[in-house]
């Protein structure tokens, strides 16, 4: 959770007359977690946030399973999901559980004519290629390459992008998406271990106070769901905000990587958590600097977490060949480690330019029916000799 920050005018204390130029109240709106008892921030409207004009029927978007029980080593080719000109429409959902689901985008152009609202999920939207804004009634956050784009669930938002040709993966969690509790100490902050601290988070900027009325449709995702609602003003007619709940980038190439004299586990990599799931990231580091270290990772088999690596850039020592956006999965209990000749490769190599964004997940994982349209069929038999 990041700390308190205030952004616009806001009144002296919480809950009483904060009024406009012209007289009138401004309309106060708490947002809060965990039934008032967790991260909450204060918003101080032009117009009540709560003018719903009509709602259209709902259009379901949930995951087609094409497979339920895996227990195979797969790999998926995340450039072949073809882009789409709308952000909703160019969410494909790959890898899902009761916890999060796993979505690969392609966006060819900004939202323009909607605004979205995840009611069912806070999101981590990774910037793999592209650029852009991601607009709130919290301010603006410019976004570009590498950069997570953190987004609380119940954020209403608009993608502007500068570039036509995005790609973005996207975890969708439905628990908070949490600093890890092994980083921060007891007064809330990232403690002086951690691989990135508060000055490498961006928070939002530039509010823009938009007094319109209108009919103005957010997309509201609940249970699977995409509910167009029309609201009377505009969702972004913020004055001020105070808080601890909105939301924030952080860029990969921000996270100061973890090392030491033998090869270090998957956790030092750690960026992010969830109920039953870590989030990490794999950046250019240097080696291991024990004499007889061996770079690459050994054989492991995770008895009690499926492990989903999307990879972003540069070469990887412990694989023969991977290509940006393509997305491997070990499931639970299988081992999977170095593919043959990578170990005796790595000996004696100084450093890794690789960049990926890793997933471990504590429930197995289900694949849909868009993933096995991209699947390569026969990356389970990659370790044969």
């Amino acid at each position: 959770m990041p700390h308190y920050f205030s952004l616009g005018t806001i009144p002296p204390k919480r809950h009483i007359q904060f009024r406009k130029p012209d007289g009138g109240l401004y309309s106060e709106q708490l947002i809060s977690t965990e039934g008032f008892s967790d991260a909450y921030s204060i918003t101080y409207h032009i117009h009540p946030p709560t003018m719903v004009t009509s709602i259209d029927a709902p259009r379901d978007v949930k995951p087609e399973v094409a497979v339920d029980n895996n227990m195979q080593a797969r790999s998926f080719q995340g450039f072949r999901v073809k882009p789409a000109d709308d952000y909703l429409d160019s969410r494909i959902p790959v890898l899902t559980n009761s916890d999060l689901t796993i979505i690969l985008a392609a966006p060819r152009q900004s939202m323009k004519t909607y605004f979205f609202k995840n009611s069912q999920a806070s999101e981590m939207i990774f910037v793999h290629e592209g650029k852009g804004i991601l607009h709130t009634m919290y301010g603006e956050l410019p976004f570009k390459s590498g950069d997570h784009i953190m987004i609380p669930r119940g954020v209403i938002y608009q993608l502007s992008f500068d570039t036509s040709d995005n790609r973005l993966f996207i975890v969708e969690s439905y628990s908070p998406l949490r600093f890890p509790k092994k980083y921060v100490n007891k007064q809330g902050q990232l403690e002086e271990h951690a691989p990135f601290c508060e000055r490498d988070l961006r928070k939002p900027e530039k509010l823009v106070s938009h007094d319109e009325k209108g009919d103005f449709v957010v997309m509201v995702k609940k249970e699977h769901q995409l509910f167009p609602y029309h609201y009377a003003s505009h969702p972004f007619d913020v004055v001020g905000w105070d808080g601890c709940l909105y939301p924030y980038t952080f860029s990969i190439h921000d996270f100061e990587p973890i090392t030491g004299r033998i090869h270090q586990p998957p956790p030092v990599h750690q960026t992010f958590e969830g109920d039953n799931f870590v989030t990490c990231a794999f950046v250019p580091r240097l080696y291991d600097y024990h004499p007889l270290s061996i770079p690459v990772p050994y054989n492991h088999s995770n008895v009690d977490s499926d492990e989903v690596l999307y990879y972003v850039d540069g070469d990887f020592m412990s694989r023969k060949h991977v290509d940006k956006g393509q997305i491997t999965l070990h499931p639970i209990g299988i081992p999977h480690g170095p593919h043959p000749g990578t170990v005796e490769k790595s000996l004696g190599a100084r450093e890794t330019g690789e960049l990926a964004v890793m997933v471990d997940t504590f429930r197995p994982l289900h694949i849909t029916r868009q993933a096995i349209e991209i699947e390569e069929t026969d990356y389970f038999r990659s370790w044969l000799e």
